[in-house]
């Protein structure tokens, strides 16, 4: 295939570095060129600047289970642009975000019936927290104002969301304006008793007792809410163990303390329920949401919480703002329009009892991975999984740095952070992708030096 033309050369544009890329090697990668440019999409495929296709193997980040180039996405974002293109959500509504709204309480689990929106999975976080610190507040219970989050958490990169977050390198830069009074809980990760699970670990559920133990340092009536994501994505697919999330909602109860799950990886399907939370039986009074609700399209995000939550908001004059928070872009009509249609979409393709299908099918592509020189952890649950390789001494991330660079040579596009390389592919893909994917991929980490 012939390479793809751009309006400009980007490979001398990035070289100058005028593109300031996030979470990104831009020193590196500017001297790439094409090789590190997305030119197009369509399916479960991504056609790069030199013109050779890759499979998506993580959709797009999370969050674009439909894959790409949807016609009928496509004309809903054209039809609502030219209709509504924007609106105002302070003191006014539209119609498509008040359906969304409708449809999202109604997927989720039951008891949780009101939905806040913004624009990201940052956003949604942050919001999150305020809420839980408001709720308190108003409950004459202003004490409350701790956030405990998890090691190797990861929740955006506001600073709430990066304050409750526990990944080091996110940390470390910006230590002096985290938000004060944040705590984290121990992650549910012990490889010398789960590694190479399928599905959830069957031990570790005692880990999730962690919590009494900050309950007991800081004590409870200084503690508003503990925020988890149900399976860590970020750090690469940490599995909760069997038990663990019902110990969590366990004690959270016991000391009056809100319980958020950050589902902007895991909602809208990639568990093969709605929400996780529904997959692992477990009622979060909190549950932030993003990515797939969108299909990536157009940036959406947003929380969802209980009626009491939000009944404890709804006080005051009627005509008095209840909640002084918001963005200029929540509720988007063009975000809303989107939403609408991938939650038809999903609907009305079953995608949810195919992701069910998937899942044994991504599992044994990874797990027939094992033996392979420098794997040294495989795990999987839903259409996620992750490998982490073996780092070379005194080289951390450099072999998995040379598995992402000979997996667009060969036509996979992965997501490696570090040794570790993640997996969510689109519902859409076929369980043949799924099986070349693993097969590929085996390849590649054979011929590692």
């Amino acid at each position: 295939m012939s390479e793809i033309k751009n309006d400009f050369d980007c490979a001398t544009t990035m070289r100058a570095g005028r593109y300031w890329m996030p979470f990104t090697a831009n020193r590196y990668v500017n001297t790439q060129g094409n090789a590190r440019v997305l030119a197009a999409a369509e399916g479960a495929y991504y056609t790069m600047g030199d013109g050779h296709r890759v499979f998506d193997s993580l959709s797009g980040l999370w969050c674009t289970p439909l894959g790409h180039g949807n016609p009928r996405i496509a004309q809903a974002l054209y039809d609502q642009a030219t209709s509504l293109d924007f609106a105002p959500s302070f003191q006014l509504a539209n119609p498509g975000a008040v359906r969304l709204a409708e449809r999202i309480a109604n997927m989720a689990p039951a008891g949780l019936e009101h939905v806040f929106f913004a624009n990201s999975g940052s956003e949604a976080v942050d919001t999150a927290l305020k809420i839980a610190i408001g709720f308190h507040k108003l409950r004459g219970e202003g004490g409350r104002f701790r956030l405990i989050g998890r090691e190797r958490g990861y929740h955006g990169v506001g600073l709430g969301g990066m304050s409750v977050g526990g990944i080091v390198p996110n940390r470390k830069m910006f230590a002096t304006v985290m938000v004060p009074g944040v705590d984290h809980i121990r992650h549910p990760y012990d490889h010398a008793r789960m590694a190479f699970s399928k599905g959830q670990p069957q031990c570790g559920a005692e880990m999730a007792d962690d919590l009494e133990r900050l309950v007991a340092l800081h004590d409870a009536s200084t503690i508003a809410a503990v925020i988890v994501e149900p399976v860590q994505g970020s750090t690469g697919v940490l599995v909760p163990p069997v038990g663990y999330l019902q110990r969590l909602r366990e004690i959270c109860t016991k000391h009056g303390i809100l319980l958020i799950f950050d589902e902007v990886i895991t909602g809208f399907g990639r568990m093969g329920e709605n929400f996780a939370a529904q997959r692992f039986g477990v009622r979060p009074d909190m549950i932030t949401f993003a990515k797939a609700v969108t299909n990536g399209i157009v940036p959406m995000g947003g929380v969802i919480v209980t009626p009491e939550i939000y009944n404890t908001f709804m006080t005051g004059p009627e005509n008095a703002i209840e909640f002084a928070h918001g963005y200029t872009y929540s509720g988007h009509p063009l975000a809303a329009a989107v939403a609408n249609v991938v939650l038809d979409i999903m609907e009305e393709d079953n995608l949810l009892s195919r992701v069910r299908a998937l899942e044994p099918v991504l599992e044994e592509a990874i797990h027939a991975l094992r033996d392979l020189p420098h794997v040294h952890d495989l795990r999987n649950i839903g259409l996620t999984a992750a490998i982490d390789l073996k780092p070379r001494d005194g080289k951390p991330g450099a072999r998995g740095l040379e598995v992402f660079e000979q997996g667009v040579q060969h036509g996979l596009l992965l997501r490696v952070t570090g040794d570790t390389i993640s997996f969510g592919p689109p519902f859409i893909s076929t369980p043949e992708q799924l099986r070349d994917m693993g097969a590929s991929l085996g390849r590649i980490i054979a011929a590692l030096a």
